[in-house]
């Protein structure tokens, strides 16, 4: 296959707001040992890379400072070493970053083939967030069928896909959203909502649960929601901490209620993960996950889709806060 000498990707100027994101061309990267190399249709637009655009995500040694965790597209070279991919495959790959751009490499071992029937914009927003929900949920938190979890931030692409696994596989599950319209879409997915404006989380899951609490919470808030979320632990429950939108220190932890519940305090970045690790969690999803997505169940929930040079757009409606599920950047 015969490939340009260049492409467009979108840069990261200097820290600072979505203005910041701009176009620039670049030569054509190569696939290197162990890697795919894939003209990209579609990209995920992720929390962390809002995060890196303002500056306060360092980058490990080796990873890519263009932004973007997650494409769609089809392979179009393949490194030294690769054997379970070909040119021509049409796939979606969690990325070392790179991703708002033409051509992305990948490791072929975080590559996994778009499932039966779904287009460039769902598949695109399928590995960053698939990959952290059951990294965190199912492997970490270990939510299984009969058990209940809280799940904040219930509307965000993290959120949508945690509830409608939660249903998949038997797992009671509650939210917590900020409107009535984000509520709405909670319950859409099968899960209780709890409006945190109005509602206090913590009563609510005590008279729902008949003072048992839950098995398992997955938080994006930190700090703020710290005590709250020991509180609503039943016994033996595991906290599982994906960011700290409610600041990164907790003050007046309530070590007695930790103690006294048995909890377990954990959490995790997808970044910070070895390749090993993200290839472990790849098999459980095509063993677990792909069989669902191939049969048209939980599929990604999409808010709005922006061309990729548009970029700056997508990262100002995710700041605003009022998106409903993945927004994803397309790329021509």
């Amino acid at each position: 296959m015969t490939l340009p000498q260049t492409m467009t990707l979108i840069e990261i100027t200097e820290p600072g707001g979505p203005d910041v994101l701009k176009p620039r061309q670049e030569p054509v990267p190569s696939a290197g040992a162990g890697e795919v190399l894939i003209r990209v249709h579609a990209a995920g637009v992720n929390r962390p890379d809002v995060i890196q655009r303002a500056g306060k995500y360092p980058m490990k040694p080796g990873m890519s400072p263009i932004p973007g965790l997650e494409v769609a597209g089809e392979v179009v070279a393949i490194g030294a070493g690769v054997s379970e991919f070909i040119v021509g495959d049409k796939v979606c790959a969690l990325t070392n970053g790179g991703g708002y751009a033409q051509y992305c490499v990948a490791p072929s071992s975080q590559t996994l083939p778009i499932p039966e029937g779904m287009d460039w914009v769902h598949a695109a927003a399928v590995p960053e967030t698939y990959f952290t929900v059951w990294a965190n949920l199912f492997d970490m938190g270990g939510a299984s069928k009969g058990q209940r979890a809280l799940i904040h931030g219930g509307t965000s692409g993290i959120g949508t896909t945690a509830l409608m696994l939660c249903r998949e596989f038997g797992v009671k599950a509650f939210a917590t959203a900020g409107s009535e319209e984000k509520c709405a879409a909670i319950r859409q997915l099968g899960a209780e909502a709890i409006n945190y404006r109005d509602q206090d989380f913590v009563q609510v899951i005590q008279e729902k649960t008949a003072g048992k609490g839950v098995n398992v919470i997955l938080d994006i808030m930190g700090g703020s929601y710290f005590n709250q979320n020991v509180a609503a632990l039943g016994m033996e429950g595991r906290l599982v901490m994906l960011g700290f939108l409610g600041g990164a220190r907790a003050n007046d932890v309530d070590l007695l209620g930790i103690m006294s519940k048995r909890a377990t305090i954990t959490g995790s970045l997808l970044r910070s993960r070895t390749r090993e690790e993200k290839a472990s969690i790849a098999e459980q999803l095509r063993e677990y996950v792909w069989p669902v997505l191939s049969a048209g169940r939980c599929l990604p929930m999409i808010d709005k889709v922006y061309a990729y040079t548009d970029a700056a757009q997508a990262h100002a409606r995710m700041e605003a806060g009022d998106h409903i599920g993945k927004i994803v950047l397309k790329v021509d």
